[in-house]
């Protein structure tokens, strides 16, 4: 059974866009928030954006807000996530996550990772020149 299901990661040089992708369970889009969260080597793993099922609304993690663009495909059951002007500070593994609820939720401007059930294998990005 799919549940999630990510793609897109690689290499870029600084400056550089790339777009990810997580294939969803068709009932995961229509009744769960999704999110992306990435670890860097020797960090924790932390919330970048969410898109919430019931109307769409988004959020995004400080640092990335303006730079990263998250939308959802109802036809595809595909979320991306587009990252624009990435820097060597975004190197890590990405990972797609379904929450347990509706609706993103942040927690003094962090996502929970206890909120979210099912993660994705991860996809590397790695910005370098």
């Amino acid at each position: 059974q799919l549940q999630l299901v990510e793609s897109g990661g690689g290499l870029v040089q600084p400056g550089g866009s790339l777009r990810l992708s997580c294939a969803v369970s068709a009932s995961v889009l229509h009744s769960h928030a999704v999110a992306w969260f990435r670890q860097a080597p020797g960090k924790e793993r932390e919330g970048v954006s969410c898109i919430s099922s019931s109307d769409g609304s988004t959020w995004y993690e400080d640092s990335v807000e303006g730079r990263f663009t998250i939308s959802r495909d109802t036809a595809k059951n595909t979320v991306y996530l587009q990252m624009d002007n990435l820097s060597p500070e975004d190197t890590a593994v990405y990972y797609c996550a379904e929450s347990l609820f509706r609706n993103c939720a942040s927690h003094f401007r962090a996502l929970r990772q206890s909120d979210y059930s099912s993660w994705g294998q991860g996809t590397q990005v790695t910005v370098s020149s």
